[in-house]
């Protein structure tokens, strides 16, 4: 496994000094313990070692258990060829590896993954990376409803346009899409940060507990207690960073970007009288 440093390098870009609302979910691990940080029967990999197989002839349940076996092998770097939009592939992966699936994947492809870093060459389904926990997964094209439902960590990026729904009930990490998203785009948004370079459906935003969303082109509408939020110096900062990491640029820059943070009127939505639930609603 990869040795993690000694120093606290995730202090150093700055956003650790941010002040975020509500309960904090942050765990620190001391990097010395490392044995801690992995999971019981992940494999030691070497990331030189690369191979590859053709998954056209192969059913679902065969490509995931041949990534597995490879990964037994002390295989780090895996090439499926032809994965033919078949569902729930890459799923699961609880072990640092380098994935590439060069082709489309169907339904809930990469989901519940922690560690791997994954490039997709062609389209995604729905529910690309549900409940992903670490890792990177970036998707060439386009990507369908609901990308990154209940992501908790890591980085997912979508190059081309995402469907509706994007970031429902997101939890942590970072959505990049670099085309458009569809309607309710962060519904139910309780962490982390979302960044949409073309323009956003209607209800961006609703219902949000907490996080952040950042848009390069026009809004259709906010939702419920979504509401314009003020860039500033760490914003920008963090989204240079980040755009530069996977080759993406704001349409009219990075400081044009439109800031969408929670109104905090739900917070405390059952202590409100009827009327006032009115108001908010």
């Amino acid at each position: 496994m990869a040795h993690l440093k000694t120093e606290q390098g995730s202090h150093d870009p700055g956003m650790h000094a941010e002040r975020l609302a509500g309960r904090t979910q942050e765990v620190f691990f001391s990097p010395v313990e490392e044995a801690n940080l992995v999971y019981p029967g992940s494999f030691e990999v070497d990331f030189n070692e690369r191979a590859e197989f053709d998954a056209a002839e192969l059913d679902i349940r065969a490509i995931n258990l041949k990534i597995r076996e490879l990964m037994s092998q002390g295989r780090g770097t895996i090439v499926v060829r032809n994965p033919l939009a078949k569902h729930s592939l890459g799923v699961g992966i609880l072990n640092r590896l380098n994935l590439y699936f060069e082709g489309s994947l169907g339904y809930f492809g990469v989901g519940l993954i922690d560690g791997p870093n994954v490039r997709i060459s062609g389209r995604v389904g729905w529910s690309c990376a549900e409940n992903m926990m670490a890792g990177t997964v970036v998707v060439e094209k386009n990507a369908g409803s609901c990308f990154g439902a209940a992501l908790r960590g890591g980085d997912l990026v979508c190059r081309g346009d995402v469907g509706a729904r994007t970031g429902i009930n997101m939890k942590g990490g970072s959505i990049i899409v670099g085309g458009r998203t569809g309607v309710f785009s962060g519904f139910m948004m309780q962490r982390g940060r979302m960044v949409v370079l073309g323009d956003a459906g209607k209800n961006l935003g609703d219902s949000m507990y907490d996080g952040t969303i950042y848009v390069g082109g026009e809004i259709a509408s906010l939702g419920v207690d979504a509401v314009p939020g003020e860039l500033t110096d760490l914003d920008v900062a963090w989204l240079e960073r980040k755009l530069e990491q996977y080759g993406l640029e704001a349409p009219n820059g990075v400081g044009n970007l439109h800031k969408i943070v929670a109104g905090k009127q739900l917070w405390n939505y059952d202590n409100l009288e009827p009327a006032e639930k009115k108001m908010v609603l």
